[in-house]
């Protein structure tokens, strides 16, 4: 009995970590804080802009329009606002995209309304600061 139930519990914990393994989107790129590995731009990086800045941060949007502010893609998120870049590869702490997520420039927080607390989930912002911090690299 003891065997049957042991056996029951590897079968369902291979399945479990197996599906872990397998997912994807911001959350798994949260998941490898936890690590020493390298955030990635296409895997970790990209869908949070996605599901959290394109809504505004695209031609016509609301935040391009204040700010010229393209990040639909790699080559324009790094070329910045009309202000100058946004993105400085290797220093999380002065770069403006990563000071704008918690609200240490000028008091300006992003994504605008998000929810209550007004900013992105703490995984999320760790993982753009990690990616900023290993060079903001098109990877």
């Amino acid at each position: 009995m003891k065997i049957k139930f042991l056996l029951s519990v590897s079968v369902f914990l291979a399945f479990s970590f197996n599906a872990l393994a397998e997912s994807s989107g911001p959350e798994m790129g949260a998941l490898k804080l936890t690590g020493g590995g390298q955030v990635s731009f296409k895997s970790d990086v990209q869908p949070i802009i996605h599901d959290y800045c394109l809504n505004c941060h695209i031609p016509g949007g609301k935040g391009y329009v204040k700010s010229g502010l393209d990040m639909s893609t790699y080559e324009s998120l790094m070329k910045g606002t009309k202000y100058g870049a946004v993105v400085k590869p290797g220093d999380s702490e002065t770069s403006t995209f990563t000071k704008l997520l918690t609200g240490t420039n000028r008091g300006l927080k992003m994504p605008a309304g998000l929810n209550a607390s007004g900013t992105l989930d703490r995984q999320y912002i760790l993982t753009l600061r990690k990616w900023v911090q290993q060079g903001a690299k098109n990877n």
